[in-house]
């Protein structure tokens, strides 16, 4: 097939041509994302990853630039213009050049902002997932129904609409009696928690739900942390990151993550005890569209938040708001070195390599899109007595996926991560003691300050509040004004069976603060 023949001439003819052409669809696997065109393009020197590595999808979709337009241009089209020349005898004759426009030229055409026509992008999927009408999207390339491009990490046949029961059957015993068999589940809870994250990528679009931050860690090293995340990782594409211990480094890699072509982020392996309490991660998981300035630009940008987010550490805690949005997949080997269990038994021995082969992982894919479609052919039963905040419609669906499969426990250890919420502990115990101490009775911020003095008796120091007095993130005692603004903060909030009430002295002029316990 011949490539289109553009005929350019001044500089405004040249701009309405090019942009006629593009409306037009002269490009292949050109659409547009946020009003710029983008062009679908393969990516070269992809590398055979371990579950501990990035493993980005195999195409990426690259803004076009003026050098990037001319170059595909002369792929895919042929742009001339018309000359004179002295012929034979000296009589004028007319042939074609082919030219390549001029960078402003090109940059004229794409600063438009309105393409129609155009196909719409609305992002890049590594894996099947379900549209919102509960039709499975499984052909590679681009669907029009919903704006996503399917590049799959792994060749997958087609899967039934409606698969046999056998089919299910043999999917529940590869999933539950094999892949997943031999891990440390501390309880039940783990196991279908982790089937539901591995299933979450799926049905993102069918829920139309925001999905909560998965916490996986372990009470030893070597127990399977980090192949549980290359599950879904090596699926969806995965992009691995070091944890940002201060909330503006942590912004600054969402931002920059957001702009690659991965289904998963992976803050991996946190330091042991790390307590997870980030503002800016509590605001990720709850948003649907992430707004951050671009890194080195002064504009804001503004991505889709679809992406998977996990941890992985040992003997983690969460803290501040993150308690209520996280779901935890606890690993507890009790043992010394689980590194040298025995495999021999194992469902799939050596795990760790054994995901990393595509055609294994196209196995698991194939029976978790089986379960899915035959959860979805018995119309996608939900739950409806289960409530997670923000995440609810996410915990009904998900919660209806596993219990159509007999998969129980899901979200039954909420109260484990309660339990790991540092911030949650510490403030139970301060009041707990304070009422302890002093029962119902009001008192200012600088009265209850001095209470937490140390005792002296002869050369001995004691702590009347044994430990409990409430710190600054420094793990300092408070000053009378910085306590004040945290009581402030904790008024009506409840800690266990204890909670803070605020009210004025009575001369008017002061804060007083006082701790009620209620029982039930």
């Amino acid at each position: 097939m011949s490539a289109p023949r553009l005929q350019v001439g001044s500089g405004p003819e040249t701009i309405r041509v090019l942009k006629a052409a593009l409306v037009d669809g002269v490009l292949p696997d050109t659409y547009v994302s946020a009003g710029s065109l983008v062009h679908m393009e393969a990516v070269s020197g992809g590398l055979t990853t371990g579950p501990d590595d990035d493993s980005p999808l195999p195409v990426a979709a690259s803004t076009v630039t003026p050098a990037g337009l001319a170059g595909l241009l002369a792929e895919h089209a042929y742009v001339y213009r018309l000359k004179t020349r002295k012929g034979d005898g000296g009589n004028p004759e007319v042939f074609e050049e082919e030219v390549t426009p001029p960078r402003e030229i090109l940059s004229s055409v794409l600063a438009a902002k309105t393409w129609p026509n155009v196909p719409p992008l609305r992002g890049i999927i590594g894996a099947p997932v379900l549209r919102r009408d509960g039709t499975l999207l499984q052909r590679p390339g681009y669907d029009p129904t919903t704006g996503l491009y399917l590049a799959s990490k792994v060749a997958l046949p087609p899967v039934p609409d409606e698969p046999t029961a056998e089919q299910v059957r043999q999917a529940r015993t590869f999933l539950l009696g094999r892949f997943l068999r031999d891990f440390p589940w501390a309880s039940a809870a783990d196991r279908a928690n982790y089937v539901a994250l591995l299933a979450t990528p799926i049905l993102r679009h069918f829920t139309r739900s925001l999905t909560p931050f998965a916490l996986i860690d372990a009470t030893m090293p070597s127990s399977g942390k980090t192949i549980l995340t290359a599950g879904p990782g090596m699926l969806y594409g995965q992009r691995i990151m070091p944890w940002a211990y201060s909330d503006e480094e942590l912004r600054k890699s969402i931002t920059a993550v957001l702009a690659e072509q991965v289904g998963v982020v992976i803050w991996d392996n946190l330091a042991e005890g790390t307590v997870i309490d980030s503002a800016v991660l509590a605001q990720l998981v709850t948003t649907g569209v992430w707004s951050d300035r671009q890194l080195g630009a002064s504009r804001n940008v503004a991505t889709v938040n679809d992406r998977l987010w996990m941890a992985t550490g040992n003997n983690l805690q969460v803290g501040g708001d993150m308690a209520s949005r996280t779901v935890r997949v606890h690993l507890d080997p009790n043992m010394p070195r689980p590194e040298l269990r025995d495999q021999s038994g194992f469902g799939i021995p050596h795990l760790d390599q054994w995901i990393t082969d595509p055609a294994n992982q196209l196995t698991v894919l194939w029976h978790l899109l089986v379960l899915v479609l035959d959860w979805t052919r018995q119309g996608a039963p939900r739950v409806t007595g289960v409530s997670m905040r923000q995440f609810t419609p996410w915990a009904q669906a998900l919660g209806g996926f596993l219990a159509h499969h007999g998969i129980d426990g899901f979200l039954t250890n909420a109260a484990d991560v309660r339990e790991i919420d540092e911030d949650e502990t510490r403030w139970r115990a301060f009041l707990t003691t304070w009422h302890d101490r002093h029962g119902s009775r009001a008192m200012t911020a600088a009265d209850l300050r001095r209470d937490a003095e140390p005792m002296h008796l002869g050369s001995d120091v004691n702590d009347p509040w044994d430990g409990q007095f409430i710190t600054t993130h420094a793990g300092r005692l408070p000053n009378p004004l910085q306590l004040g603004r945290l009581l402030t903060g904790q008024a009506g909030r409840w800690r266990g069976n204890h909670v803070v009430r605020a009210g004025k002295h009575e001369r008017g002029n002061r804060a007083v603060f006082w701790v009620e316990q209620h029982d039930a």
